[in-house]
This record gives structure tokens, C-alpha cells and sequence, in this order.
């Protein structure tokens, strides 16, 4: 028979309250829009092999002295060792197709590593966001949307993003939800949804890429469906799974 009971969705706005929601059966949703998962989404839809995700920087130093090719920036900077950042426009096919990438980011790439315990995390971010719908309510598990946050702090792109697929999720009529942080999420997505980019330039993290010159990419984080591939995370590396056709 049939499950008809409506499965829990909840969204985790900070990796500092990751505890509070964290169960075994989640399926968690990795979201760090600006811009470790639109790279990371980037990345495959450019044909790369494998992403193996490391939390430091000194596990990134390591593997970079193994003869990985390494993906790595602190607070935006390329790490002195790295063959390149953490830009989605770095992750051409030119540079990434057919190949094994390293990749270690301030925030996304530890929520990775925190969320491993659960039943499955996948990547998310506005480029891949209605296959995230489609292969989320397709799944009989409850749903946890993991912003990434900025050191922790409330991260504004990413809890709209989040907002975006949580109202998806709902309108599939598959879940239910108690949590204010889903309510907030989706209200800030309904202030955002009819001017996406122009809401975007509100975003803190797009004033710390700009003191870089590295804000060039807001508009691309902040496209969507730009792939049908759904990263996930499994036995230390990331893979990439096509939902419905072959748009990527």
C-alpha cells in the first residue's frame, strides 16, 4: 500500500543550529549559493567526473601534494597552493571534464562533511532546483534544507534558495512542516521570486565578493534550472545523478 503520510520538511538556517534538526533519515540538501553548490552544480554540468569534497584547508594542502588538481579559497581568496577558486566560471569544461577535482570552500564543503551521517545529501542551489523538486518528492523520506550560511551567520541567498524549493515541495501536496524557518524562508522567496537578481544585490556576500572583484557570477548563481544533475555525496566523493532529460 501506498504511503500517504505527509513527510517532515524542515530548513536549517546556520550550520550552528545543524544539531537541532539533524536526523539519520533526512534527506539533506546542501544549500551555498554564493558559491560552493552552484560550482559544484557548474562543475558537473561541465562534465566533471568526481568532486571530492575536503573540510580543510591542510586536507586540501595534502591531497594537492598527492597530485590532486585542487579547487580552494578562504573568505574568497585562492589558497597559495590551489590550481584555481571557487567561481562557477572556473569550472569550465576546458579545465574539469573527465577529471577528479578536489574542492574545499569557508562553508559549503564542512556542511557536506556535517550532513554525512544522514540517509542521503545532495546539492543544491537555484541551477538545479526543479530537478531537486522533482527527485525530492518522488523519495518517501523526510526533507532537510541545510543553508550553509556565512560563518554561521543567517545567510540571506541561501534561505531564499531555500524558500524557492520549499514552496515547491509544499505544492506537491507530499509534505508538511512546523517550522518557522520553512514560513520565513518561503516569505523571503515570495519577496524575491518576480526580481530574483535585483533582490539578490541586497545579499551581504555579495558585498564581500565585490571588495574582491569577485561578484561577477551573481547573476549566474542566480539563474535557474540551468542543469538537470543533482550532486550527491557518497563514500567521501561527490557524484551526479540526471533527473527526467538531458538538459546537461
Amino acid at each position: 500500500m501506498m504511503n500517504t503520510e505527509k513527510r517532515r520538511l524542515e530548513v536549517c538556517l546556520s550550520p550552528a543550529i545543524y544539531d537541532k534538526h539533524a536526523h539519520d533519515d533526512n534527506l539533506v540538501v546542501v544549500i551555498d549559493v554564493l558559491r560552493a553548490t552552484s560550482s559544484i552544480c557548474t562543475a558537473f554540468a561541465n562534465g566533471v567526473e568526481r568532486i571530492i569534497p575536503v573540510a580543510t584547508v591542510e586536507e586540501a594542502r595534502s591531497k594537492k601534494e598527492a597530485g590532486y588538481t585542487v579547487a580552494s579559497e578562504r573568505d574568497g581568496y585562492v589558497l597559495d597552493f590551489a590550481d584555481f577558486g571557487n567561481s562557477p566560471f572556473n569550472f569550465t569544461a576546458e579545465k574539469v571534464k573527465g577529471k577528479e577535482i578536489v574542492y574545499s570552500t569557508t562553508n559549503g564543503t564542512r556542511c557536506i562533511h556535517m550532513a554525512s551521517h544522514s540517509r542521503e545529501v545532495l546539492i543544491g542551489s537555484f541551477l538545479n532546483l526543479s530537478a531537486l523538486a522533482e527527485y525530492l518528492i518522488a523519495q518517501d523520506a523526510p526533507v532537510l534544507l541545510f543553508c550553509a550560511s556565512w560563518k554561521d551567520r543567517f545567510s540571506l541567498e541561501d534561505t531564499v534558495c531555500a524558500g524557492a524549493l520549499a514552496e515547491l515541495l509544499l505544492k506537491s501536496g507530499k509534505f508538511d512542516s512546523i517550522c518557522d524557518a520553512v514560513t520565513a524562508s518561503i516569505d523571503l522567496w515570495s519577496l524575491a521570486k518576480d526580481d530574483l537578481n535585483s533582490y539578490s544585490l541586497k545579499a551581504a556576500q555579495k558585498g564581500r565578493l565585490a571588495s574582491k572583484g569577485l561578484d561577477d557570477c551573481m547573476e549566474f548563481c542566480h539563474q535557474i534550472d540551468f542543469t538537470n544533475l543533482i550532486p550527491y555525496y557518497t563514500d567521501g566523493i561527490l557524484l551526479a545523478k540526471t533527473i527526467g532529460g538531458s538538459k546537461n
